[in-house]
């Protein structure tokens, strides 16, 4: 299992964050842009995931919903910016239904070396108390938690050597 590195430099507006996957770069951009893969990670265990759209290419949108053991909902919608690929990665506007307004960018890259890839992503909020705010949140737990499903997800579907 791999280690999350953040970056949050003081009065920026933007989030860094750094893992290595044991996974080929084009494993893991199917697993951020295909439905039926993206619910088996994408955040904490404790919560479920169901995709309501997802069209990954440029000017697609994407919504989904997670929900716990109470039923709460909480909504997430946003728009694809230019093709998602291993080469480009993929930039997308991400906002979380509970706080309309809150817009975020989102670019993630993969750079594979050796059957490894490096994943980063920079979200860039509208202020720095936004970015946060988000932190403060739990956003971190969530990750981690979301990334170690994706370890898990990736080692299921790489081929056995």
């Amino acid at each position: 299992m791999g280690t999350t590195n953040y970056t949050v430099e003081p009065g920026s507006h933007a989030l860094h964050l750094e893992r290595v996957f044991e996974a080929p770069a084009e494993l893991l951009l199917r697993a951020h842009t295909d439905p039926e893969l993206l619910v088996q990670w994408l955040g904490p265990r404790r919560l479920q995931t169901r995709v309501e759209r997802l069209e990954a290419h440029d000017g697609g949108r994407w919504r989904f919903v997670q929900w716990g053991e109470d039923g709460t909902e909480h909504w997430f919608h946003g728009v694809f910016h230019g093709d998602p690929s291993v080469e480009d990665g993929i930039t997308q506007t991400f906002e979380y239904e509970g706080a309309p307004g809150q817009v975020l960018l989102e670019h993630v890259s993969f750079d594979e070396h050796d059957g490894r890839t490096t994943l980063r992503a920079t979200s860039v909020f509208t202020t720095v108390e936004a970015r946060d705010a988000m932190i403060a949140s739990g956003m971190e737990g969530g990750v981690e938690d979301g990334f170690a499903r994706l370890d898990e997800l990736v080692e299921r579907m790489s081929p056995v050597a």
